[in-house]
């Protein structure tokens, strides 16, 4: 049985549970008419004021961040090296601009859809595995910037899907050794054995 999460859920203010309790949730996309979903295997937890690889931290309130700063389980979508779209679900009570970066996803429905959007014939882990790959191929782009995910074209359902404390992973965040001793912190989140998640750091 399946339901929508609730924005509530995304409302509280610890990220980090978020970002582990996200794990097992199922993202999902309709463009189209077409459906593709994902099992969310694989995040990274971004604190708005106290940690230094956090856009919101690093920028201030900018055209690009704003959405971070404003009502939680929203997408905060950005480009990133100019060819990458990276997605992220903006958490925490309005103005905090906390957000979970989604990395990795094991296909689930529409599998035809996303290899096509992956140009693969096969799943494997390049078909899910890593934040712009994953975005991808579910179809989303920066034209998503500031959804609400309750919503068509992109949602989270839960499925029922959840996974226990020994089996996540913990480990440094990717990609931000530019802000020194925050880039040690454990924020990564991976589900243990899952063929889609991104090799260790």
């Amino acid at each position: 049985m399946s339901s929508i999460v609730k924005p509530s859920f995304y409302e509280r203010n610890d990220v980090i549970l978020i970002a582990k309790e996200l794990l097992g949730k199922v993202l999902c996309t309709s463009f189209n008419g077409t459906m593709t979903s994902g099992i969310i295997v694989e995040t990274e937890a971004y604190d708005g004021r106290m940690d230094k690889a956090c856009h919101a931290h690093i920028h201030g309130k900018t055209e690009r961040t704003k959405i971070m700063y404003g009502e939680a389980g929203h997408a905060y979508v950005y480009l990133c090296y100019g060819i990458h779209h990276l997605f992220n679900v903006v958490t925490n009570k309005k103005g905090l601009a906390d957000a979970v970066l989604i990395r990795a996803i094991e296909p689930l429905d529409g599998i035809p859809t996303i290899l096509e959007r992956r140009n693969k014939t096969k799943l494997e882990r390049s078909v899910g595995g890593g934040p712009g790959i994953a975005s991808q191929a579910l179809g989303i782009t920066t034209n998503n910037y500031g959804h609400l995910l309750t919503k068509a074209p992109i949602w989270i359902e839960d499925r029922g899907v959840c996974y226990e404390e020994d089996q996540i992973i913990e480990s440094p965040r990717v990609g931000v050794d530019y802000v020194g001793e925050d880039a040690k912190l454990p924020w990564r989140f991976r589900v243990k054995g899952n063929a889609y998640t991104s090799p260790a750091k």
